[in-house]
């Protein structure tokens, strides 16, 4: 499971250090990246992207927003390896997608990660430091059981 955030530096290249616990994770099947619905980059694991496009293909090829959801999710994906020094390439087109450059939030979501300009995060941090609306989304989960 991807938890926890952490604040790397993004190479000239488009090189980032992931951190050594997602290494685990990823270590052997390697990971697919691509656009998140904000300004950000999704990375998951091969199953998990295949179960998004097994549902993307199963969606209407003459609906235009299922047309645009895959293109959104398709031509923005891109297989990943780890290399020696624990480091993933980000294809430029998605640096650029997501405002990429020198100092950038990695954030575990669960069964993924997203990768942050740290501009863009902090908006996100805002939301997510918002008592009294975490309070109000905290109500349609039910944590009765735990």
């Amino acid at each position: 499971m991807f938890t926890s955030r952490f604040y790397h530096n993004l190479d000239e290249k488009g090189r980032l250090t992931i951190p050594a616990d997602y290494r685990e994770i990823l270590t052997g099947s390697g990971a697919v990246i691509t656009q998140g619905f904000e300004k950000y980059l999704m990375v998951l694991l091969p199953d998990n992207f295949n179960r998004i496009a097994e549902r993307l293909r199963g969606l209407s090829m003459t609906d235009p927003e299922a047309r645009l959801l895959r293109r959104i999710i398709f031509s923005g994906a891109s297989h990943l390896d780890i290399d020696k020094a624990g480091r993933i390439l980000i294809p430029n087109y998605l640096r650029q997608y997501a405002s990429l450059e020198g100092d950038v939030v990695i954030a575990g979501v669960g069964d993924h990660f997203e990768i942050w300009s740290e501009t863009d995060w902090q908006a996100q941090d805002e939301k997510i430091q918002n008592a009294q609306e975490n309070a109000q989304r905290f109500i349609a989960v039910d944590l009765t059981s735990i």
